[in-house]
């Protein structure tokens, strides 16, 4: 492997006077922080420059495939029937609702486009839950599919607001619209005049109680964290070359939602305002994406770190192609210290990658990937210099390198706040600065090592037992699929240690026998005293994230 340039060299270089990735100070929202000097006017100016890419290809679903040209086409005809159908002006909210089709793509940049707010939808959501996102958000038009039209009729009615279905040949009630009945063939995009600060983007965080918040990007800080991910990825390159040069032209898999902001930011708008081709997944499925790799030649794979060891634990792994693989990485959940060697290990070319984002960050965060994995593989990275991080105490005064307080975030790439929540806006950033909450420690180098939720972390009399340093030590018995720990009242300690456990397939787990392996790695009072062994994969919501909360109050419910 050859010799490059340091991680800071690779830095300087990139973002110094004149450099691609210059960077500039600027004021944003009453403070001072640092952004990249060439930062787009906005997403609009971006899209339009996606037509240079002609008959490149760009989705691949199914058995469709897309041009640039195809889907820009696409995409001038919704944005046409937004405005002289539906009236959407500068500012409007119009929701998307549907699974991961092309169509979601081409409604979203639609809508942008247009000075339109993008609301995106979870589509895992019930009745309650659809009607509460598009009252909060004030939506004025959903463009969605028949399943999530169905699911949100009641309230569509009641609230007034139109909506247009794609995919669907059968009829609809009265005063809804298919979206093929709506396109006029050869439309041109509306002319709209948008700015940098103009509201993008409405992402719902995906809360452990209560109701959602309402995520507000600006145009300016979508495209930030995509320039941080730019910078990122070839300072990442510059520093740390591939195990060896990959032939394979960029090309990514799509095997999260489109909803979530790892599926929106770092994987579709990368490739779309890149030239890259980017193949979607119907749903997950370690067989088919296994498939797909093989087929397409994907070079980039991310998720949660569990669908990393579901393509190695999958029985098509040895059989299948990876060998166009260079990254096989993600975020939303730590990755097991073992996962990082394995994937190094067992596939050909790719290096594992973990990133440390947030919807509150438009994804973007401290990164890892390559040598750096392999020798830290309980950090998750640092970020380029636009984002600052630091560990605070409670009355948020800064802390030193590896003291262990709440991880904060401060740059362009931040959300402006939450949708019509000033006091959650001013609980979340103070004085410029995300609180993530989430607990953890920067090293003198500027790794950042996430500990655990300030709220999930478990007390045990008097001490604060950090769940993913558990978790890990879970991950290396080596009959352990997936695992969660969490705390469960106890009595006299306040807390107890609780995990559930899924045994790979095949295998079986003795609580025992897990209990031993973890007391010659952990100390007495971290190691769980309540295992459950699970039969079925742990419940997660549509992020990729365990639901923790879940699995606690079940096992709550079934001690009492």
């Amino acid at each position: 492997m050859s010799e490059g340039p340091s991680w800071e060299e690779a830095i300087a270089t990139l973002t110094g006077p004149g450099a691609p990735f210059e960077i500039v100070e600027r004021e944003v929202g009453g403070h001072k922080i640092k952004a990249f000097a060439n930062t787009p006017e906005s997403l609009r100016h971006r899209f339009l420059e996606a037509r240079l890419h002609g008959d490149k290809t760009f989705l691949v679903y199914e058995d469709e495939r897309w041009t640039f040209a195809e889907t820009m086409a696409r995409v001038d005809e919704i944005a046409h029937a937004l405005v002289s159908r539906y009236g959407i002006e500068k500012g409007d909210r119009v929701a998307i609702a549907m699974r991961n089709y092309p169509e979601w793509i081409a409604s979203f940049a639609a809508i942008v486009s247009v000075g339109g707010i993008a609301v995106c939808m979870n589509s895992w959501w019930k009745a309650d839950e659809m009607a509460y996102g598009l009252e909060d958000s004030g939506t004025k038009l959903l463009i969605s599919d028949i399943e999530r039209f169905r699911i949100a009729e009641p309230a569509l009615a009641r609230l007034g607001i139109r909506a247009v279905v794609a995919r669907h040949s059968g009829a609809l009630p009265e005063g809804f619209d298919r979206l093929e009945d709506v396109l006029e063939p050869g439309a041109k995009m509306p002319e709209v005049e948008i700015g940098p600060f103009d509201d993008a983007t409405i992402l719902y965080t995906s809360g452990t109680t209560g109701f959602p918040k309402g995520a507000v990007s600006t145009h300016f800080a979508v495209l930030s964290s995509l320039q941080s991910f730019a910078c990122r990825a070839l300072a990442g390159a510059m520093s740390q070359p591939p195990k060896e040069p990959n032939p394979f032209e960029t090309c990514f898999i799509l095997a999260v939602p489109l909803f979530h902001v790892t599926g929106l930011v770092p994987v579709m708008l990368s490739c779309f305002l890149n030239g890259i081709k980017l193949v979607m997944m119907y749903k997950w499925d370690p067989e088919r994406a296994l498939e797909l790799i093989e087929r397409e030649r994907v070079t980039q794979f991310v998720g949660v770190p569990t669908m990393a060891i579901d393509l190695l634990e999958s029985p098509d792994f040895e059989s299948r192609d990876t060998s166009s693989l260079s990254s096989v990485g993600g975020g939303g959940a730590p990755m097991p210290p073992d996962l990082v060697s394995r994937v190094d290990q067992e596939f050909k070319r790719a290096r594992s990658g973990l990133g440390y984002g947030m919807t509150e960050t438009n994804a973007y965060g401290p990164q890892i990937s390559g040598d750096d994995h392999v020798r830290k593989p309980r950090s998750t990275g640092r970020a380029v210099p636009t984002l600052e991080v630091r560990a605070f105490d409670p009355d948020m005064n800064p802390l030193g390198p590896n003291e262990v307080g709440e991880i904060c975030f401060r740059g362009p790439n931040l959300i402006r706040g939450y949708w019509n929540k000033p006091e959650a806006t001013a609980e979340t950033i103070v004085d410029g600065w995300l609180k993530s909450g989430d607990i953890g420690r920067i090293d003198e180098e500027g790794f950042v090592y996430v500990e655990d939720r300030v709220k999930d972390m478990v007390l045990r009399g008097g001490e604060n037992i950090y769940c993913a340093e558990v978790e890990a030590a879970i991950y290396e018995f080596e009959d352990v699929h997936e695992a969660a720990v969490f705390g469960v009242p106890h009595e006299r300690l306040g807390e107890e240690v609780a995990c559930a456990v899924l045994p790979k397939k095949g295998r079986e787990i003795e609580a025992e026998a897990l209990r031993a392996h973890l007391s010659e790695k952990l100390a007495a009072f971290k190691v769980p005293s309540v295992i459950e062994i699970a039969n079925e994969a742990l419940p997660r919501n549509a992020a990729g994230k365990i639901l923790k909360r879940e699995i606690r109050d079940r096992l709550i419910e079934k001690k009492d």
